[in-house]
């Protein structure tokens, strides 16, 4: 990109980007990572401008605003250790609202839409401890009776112009299921859903949660997915901090451009995929992508290596007066705890692809990146729907194995302490379960400890030793 003598705004017309692609890639999530990871894929692989994205955001609007008054275009920044480079993004077309289900519906029921991919976070999925669709779950159960209201009227889930229509489904699932029904209806054929969330067998995990809700409402809506559906299953990787002021006004004095909704993050990226694409795919293997017939232990290493080991410091070193992941690294204490659990969840990340003692020497590199800001109160948020899958599974592991697994225990330790003292210090709960929480907190000792393991999963708090060995745990964070 050429600096320019200027700032000017950054549209297609003033950085002369010409048209935006066709659509062809419905995503649900507009955010800074989905902007860093499946939108730069996309630019980099899709040289004859064939893959257009229509990002549509998960709650509030003002992103889709912001990024539409752009014409789609936002400046990438990669920064590493010791300088930034800055890249204009094109592959998203168009940015709409996610509660405009009528332009969704209108997309997904077109032959020429391919993919629609998900960045809606693990809690969004409003799953189970049993890996099922929680119809109880009070957004879900709304929901579920808003689009069997729809279905009873009309056998069907939206008109094209949503006439006749009143509310909007609030989760990721009922939203496109919507849209899925507007697809068969339409009969435009087979499409992938490809989730780039944290959990593991994500593609299974977006299965359940859409077929669930179909299942709630119409047997003919369930069975068209399981023959028109794909879900793919990926492992995704790239830190992607929130974008400042200053940011902001940095992208600015080296690009000329006014760019209002730039992405910072890192140089590294990786993406990991196992599934189906019937009705075509970008050439993301161009940009690095990895096609797998076999994902779970890739899953393993990112969940675990990675997603782990910041929930490990996002609790532990705010407990120490850390505030980014590269301060709680220079911690020596949090730096030996999270070489610990390391080295309990590598027991289990046996296969040599994984190449797992690289994978953790460049997890060091990129931790201690100083210039990466990754805010630990950002990773903390929602960590009962992440421990479920970062702690408990390394943990179960190792007692198989005959270990206690103590480190990952740790992890659960150092999160009933922070939310304990979050509640005592008037700061609050920032988790999707917050009102199941809440009245935990209110709990002493030991007794709290086994109510909060309990709700990240009933029948792991009820094995042997396992309450005790978190309990123990708890209150080492500040002693050393």
């Amino acid at each position: 990109m050429t600096a320019q003598t200027a700032t000017q705004p950054l549209n297609r017309q003033t950085y002369q980007a010409g048209d935006p692609a066709p659509i062809r890639i419905v995503h649900i999530g507009l955010g800074a990572f989905h902007r860093a990871h499946q939108a730069w894929y996309t630019h980099k692989a899709d040289a004859n401008h064939e893959w257009g994205i229509a990002s549509f955001t998960g709650r509030s609007p003002q992103a889709a605003e912001t990024l539409e008054a752009q014409n789609g275009l936002y400046t990438l920044v990669e920064r590493a250790e010791d300088a930034d480079s800055f890249e204009v993004i094109e592959s998203i077309s168009a940015a709409y609202d996610g509660g405009n289900i009528e332009r969704l519906a209108e997309l997904l029921s077109q032959p020429t839409t391919a993919i629609v991919t998900l960045t809606v976070t693990e809690a969004a999925y409003n799953l189970g401890s049993d890996g099922q669709l929680d119809l109880t779950a009070e957004s879900v159960a709304a929901d579920a009776a808003l689009l069997s209201q729809w279905w009873n009227a009309s056998a069907a889930l939206i008109g094209s112009s949503g006439s006749g229509r009143r509310g909007v489904p609030s989760t990721a699932a009922a939203r496109l299921l919507t849209g899925l029904d507007a697809r068969r209806r339409a009969e435009a054929g087979p499409i992938a859903v490809v989730s780039c969330d944290n959990l593991s067998a994500n593609g299974t995990a977006a299965r359940n949660a859409v077929r669930g809700l179909a299942s709630s409402i119409a047997p003919e809506l369930a069975d068209w997915i399981d023959a028109k559906v794909s879900f793919v299953d990926t492992s995704i990787d790239r830190i992607t901090p929130r974008t400042t002021d200053e940011d902001i006004a940095g992208v600015a004095a080296a690009t000329g451009f006014a760019d209002r909704s730039p992405v910072v993050t890192e140089p590294f990226h990786n993406w990991v995929l196992c599934g189906d694409f019937p009705a075509g795919r970008p050439a993301w293997e161009h940009a690095g992508a990895v096609f797998v017939d076999r994902i779970e232990h890739f899953e393993r290493r990112k969940l675990w290596l990675l997603n782990g080991a910041h929930s490990l410091l996002a609790y532990a070193g705010q407990l120490r007066g850390s505030d980014t992941v590269a301060q709680a690294l220079r911690d020596p204490a949090c730096a030996g705890w999270m070489e610990e659990f390391w080295n309990e969840a590598t027991e289990h990340l046996i296969e040599p692809e994984l190449k797992v003692d690289e994978y953790r020497a460049a997890l060091l590199a990129r931790f201690g990146n100083s210039r990466i800001a990754h805010m630990l109160a950002q990773i903390a948020i929602d960590g009962s729907s992440k421990l479920r899958m970062r702690a408990v599974p390394v943990i179960r592991a190792e007692r198989a194995a005959g270990r206690p697994g103590q480190a990952a225990a740790r992890l659960i330790a150092a999160w009933i302490d922070y939310l304990t003292k979050a509640s005592s210090d008037g700061a609050g709960v920032r988790d999707t379960e917050a009102e199941r929480i809440m009245p935990l907190l209110a709990l002493d000792g030991r007794e709290q400890t086994a109510a909060l393991v309990a709700l990240l999963d009933p029948d792991f708090a009820a094995e042997d030793g396992i309450v005790e060995m978190v309990h123990t745990l708890r209150g080492s964070f500040q002693d050393q």
